[in-house]
């Protein structure tokens, strides 16, 4: 079963976290957002993993934490804003999470770190190249602005070609430079996580200090759109007008990319 969030309601004033799951044992064919883009993956027998999307309450930034019905581990993804009820679906789930990850080290998607981490003892894991900025003086004040802490320091540096083990799952950071120097997607057969590098649609930002449009570009041709097409992409921020793409789809249509 792939169950969609609503749709984001401008008009909606009260910060409330949203969540897709997606439990890696299904028939495609029955949602009508796969029929509608011709997609078709191929999936394991039996489930073993299960994404939840957050949608977070602040900035429209999302959240992901991606579980081992097997071991019970379970690593979450950009942990920016509503620890509260991340780490309450996580213990509802009964996940233990090992591991933080940080697709990049701005504050909208790191300013939860400390408070997850002192509840869960989890390591945190972000690209060598991103690490002195996550506790940098910039990324302290912008947390506390955006009701964060400062980040701990990260526990693993992470470079291209990396591999994670959350339990049964295998992760392989991909090294996507150009929002960030050290901006990474997370993939796992079937799935990518796309941080400030891809969007439904759209790119990450490349004027920001440290950004660069020539990587950015470059590391979307040779690192994302190389996936096999089915590949399903979990942007980091609600910015589309669905909440996750396919790369097939992204190639061909989003503009910014062409």
């Amino acid at each position: 079963m792939i169950v969609m969030p609503q749709r984001f309601d401008k008009r909606r004033k009260t910060d409330t976290i949203q969540q897709t799951k997606v439990t890696v044992a299904c028939n495609p064919s029955e949602s009508a957002y796969f029929a509608d883009l011709n997609c078709r993956r191929q999936l394991p027998a039996k489930a073993v993993m299960k994404i939840e999307q957050m949608r977070l309450g602040r900035m429209r930034t999302f959240g992901y934490l991606i579980g081992d019905e097997v071991s019970g581990n379970a690593a979450l993804i950009d942990p920016a804003f509503d620890t509260a009820d991340i780490l309450h679906r996580a213990n509802q789930s009964g996940y233990n999470i090992t591991h933080v990850l940080n697709t990049h080290h701005h504050a909208d998607h790191t300013a939860g770190n400390k408070a997850v981490i002192k509840v869960t003892g989890a390591l945190l894991c972000i690209h060598a190249s991103d690490a002195p900025a996550l506790s940098g003086l910039i990324n302290r004040a912008t947390s506390r602005m955006l009701g964060g802490r400062r980040s701990p320091s990260p526990d693993r540096l992470l470079t291209d070609g990396d591999k994670l083990h959350v339990g049964t799952i295998e992760l392989t950071i991909l090294h996507t430079p150009g929002h960030t120097p050290g901006g990474i997607c997370i993939h796992t057969p079937g799935h990518v996580f796309t941080g400030d590098t891809l969007f439904v649609g759209a790119i990450g930002r490349a004027d920001l200090p440290g950004s660069s449009a020539e990587q950015l570009l470059a590391a979307i041709h040779r690192k994302l759109y190389t996936l096999p097409d089915e590949t399903i992409v979990w942007p980091g921020h609600d910015y589309g007008d669905r909440p996750s793409s396919i790369v097939g789809h992204e190639r061909q249509h989003n503009p910014y990319t062409r």
